[in-house]
C-alpha cells in the first residue's frame, strides 16, 4: 500500500524497524539538516502534507506513521507512548540520521518531548505543536473531548469506537474530526479531506486496538501531572511550543502553564487556530518554525 502524498511532493516508503514502518519522504536539500514530523492520536503522515513542503527548502523532511496508524500495521507491536518513543528513536537512527529537528503535534508532541528527554543526543531542536500537555486545574476543558477520552479508558472502548463510526462514511468521519480539531474547518483543503478519507478505507485491522492503547497510555502519563511536568524539565534541546488559542482538545492554559514553568522555552499562542494549526495555517506555522530555527541552538541544563 502507498499513500497519495505525491501531490504534496512526498514519496511513500517503508523501513524494516522490527517490522515494516511506513513513512513519507518529503525531500529537501541532500546536505540539509534532517527533520522528523510526528503525528498525533488517530493521525498519520497526512497530518503534515501541507506543512512539510514549506519546510523542505531548508530541511530533509520525513514523517513516519506510528504503530497501528496510517499505513504502519501494528503486527506484533503495541502502540503505547513508550513503544512509539522506541520506534521514533530507531527511526531517527536508521532512517533520518541525527541529530534532527523534531516536530510533534498532539500525542506526537508528547512522544517527541519524551524522545528529546531520553535521548538528547538525537534532537537538535524540538518543536511542539499543540502537544498533549497535562491538564491545568484552573482550565475549562472541552466537555465532549473530555467525555470521549474518558470513555475510551473503559473496557468497552473498542465498542465505543465502532458505535461512533456507525452510519458514517470515511469522508464524514474526516470532516467530523476537523470540526472537533479546527477553529475553522473550512480552511482544510478538499484535496486533503479526500486523501484522508482514502486512507481511512485502507485502515489496518489493528487500528482500534492501537488507538485505544495510545489513548490509555497518554491518559496514564498525563494523569500524573507532577511527574509529567517534571519530565519536561529534562529536555535540554531548544524548544518552540506553538499552540492554537482555540484548541478544544488541549487547552491553551496548558501551553501558558508550560511558559510559566519552563521559561527557557519559546511559547507562541496563535489566535484564531485550533488543535491542528499546521493544517489550518501552514504558512504561519512554517514561517514561525523557519524563523525560530535560524537562530543558533542553545542547550539548557537539565535540573
Amino acid at each position: 500500500m502507498t499513500s497519495s502524498v505525491a501531490r504534496w511532493g512526498g514519496t511513500s516508503r517503508y523501513a524494516d524497524l522490527d517490522g515494516p514502518v511506513h513513512y513519507v519522504d518529503f525531500g529537501g536539500p541532500p546536505d540539509g539538516p534532517p527533520m522528523v514530523l510526528v503525528h498525533g492520536l488517530g493521525g498519520s503522515h497526512l497530518d503534515w502534507s501541507l506543512l512539510a513542503p514549506r519546510l523542505a527548502d531548508r530541511f530533509r523532511v520525513t514523517a513516519p506513521d506510528l504503530l497501528g496508524y496510517g499505513l504502519t500495521g501494528p503486527d506484533h507491536r503495541v502502540s503505547t507512548i513508550p513503544a512509539n518513543v522506541a520506534l521514533l528513536n530507531t527511526f531517527i537512527a536508521e532512517v533520518a540520521g541525527g541529530p534532527v529537528t523534531l516536530i510533534g503535534n498532539s500525542m506526537g508532541g508528547l512522544i517527541a518531548a519524551r524522545q528529546a528527554a531520553a535521548h538528547p543526543e538525537t534532537v537538535e531542536r524540538l518543536v511542539l505543536i499543540d502537544p498533549a500537555l497535562p491538564v491545568v486545574r484552573r482550565s475549562r476543558p472541552d466537555v465532549v473531548a473530555t467525555m470521549l477520552l474518558g470513555r475510551l479508558a473503559l473496557p468497552l472502548g473498542r465498542t465505543i469506537l465502532a458505535l461512533g463510526r456507525r452510519g458514517r462514511t470515511p469522508r464524514q468521519e474526516v470532516r467530523e474530526t476537523f470540526v472537533r480539531c479546527c477553529a475553522d474547518p473550512s480552511r482544510v483543503p478538499e484535496s486533503l479531506i479526500t486523501a484522508l478519507a482514502e486512507l481511512v478505507e485502507l485502515r489496518t485491522p489493528g487500528f482500534d486496538d492501537a488507538f485505544l492503547a495510545s489513548a490509555r497510555s497518554l491518559l496514564t502519563i498525563n494523569g500524573n501531572r507532577r511527574k509529567a511536568w517534571s519530565a519536561l524539565h529534562d529536555i535540554t534541546a531548544p524548544v518552540l511550543l506553538v499552540h492554537g488559542e482555540q484548541d478544544r482538545l488541549v487547552s491553551v492554559a496548558s501551553a501558558r502553564e508550560a511558559a510559566r514553568r519552563l521559561p527557557q522555552w519559546t511559547v507562541d499562542v496563535l489566535p484564531g487556530l485550533g488543535h491542528l494549526p499546521q493544517i489550518e495555517a501552514p504558512d504561519r506555522v512554517a514561517s514561525r518554525i523557519l524563523s525560530w530555527s535560524s537562530r543558533p541552538p542553545e542547550r539548557s541544563r537539565p535540573r
